[in-house]
């Protein structure tokens, strides 16, 4: 038997029982529970940088950002993630009174590193677009200026992909109608050439 095989699959139930306690973050994801890795400087940097700039933007608008210890579910797909950035507008739905597990998110961002953009970019993103309320998610890199945005075509049900690699750019959120520039989102973060 292979180490994978070996692997005791837990239930939603007993993952959160056991995550409400714990003094880390996992993720859980069919059955498996998975270790949140710290992040570096830049992805801190970032992530407060871009909660700053959204939460006064967003002061009284009936929308509110959680950046990263809110955990959300995606009931559809089992899984448990703690986004960088989340966006609720409107009444929030939590999982139980609780008030710990999102369940209707209108933005994600997810600051990629190195070990994590596959990862983000491929099975994340794939699980986050079956959440019926999510509008738009952001990949922001913190190894280089690159900010991926995609936006929910909700006629087909399509994503719209821009990307840009230039710190002079601006973009918008679209279902917030807000304009933030990269030089604000990479404020004292520089990459070594």
């Amino acid at each position: 038997m292979s180490a994978a095989e070996k692997r005791e699959l837990i239930t939603e139930s007993k993952y959160l029982e056991e995550e409400r306690r714990a003094s880390y973050k996992s993720e859980f994801y069919k059955g498996e529970v998975f270790a949140k890795a710290g992040a570096s400087r830049a992805h801190n940097v970032i992530v407060v940088n871009f909660t700053n700039f959204i939460a006064t933007k967003l002061k009284g608008k009936g929308c509110r950002p959680y950046s990263n210890d809110m955990r959300l579910h995606v009931p559809l797909t089992t899984l448990y993630t703690y986004p960088d950035i989340v966006v609720t507008c409107g009444k929030e739905e939590f999982l139980d009174t609780q008030f710990d597990t999102l369940l209707n998110p209108v933005f994600i961002i997810e600051v990629l590193s190195p070990s994590t953009a596959d990862y983000d970019l491929g099975k994340k993103f794939m699980l986050y677009r079956s959440i019926p309320t999510l509008k738009e998610f952001w990949a922001i890199s913190s190894y280089e200026y690159r900010i991926q945005k995609y936006v929910r075509n909700f006629k087909d049900n399509s994503w719209v992909l821009s990307e840009t690699m230039n710190i002079n750019d601006s973009l918008t959120i679209e279902n917030l109608s807000l304009t933030i520039s990269l030089s604000e989102i990479y404020d004292e973060v520089s990459f070594v050439a």
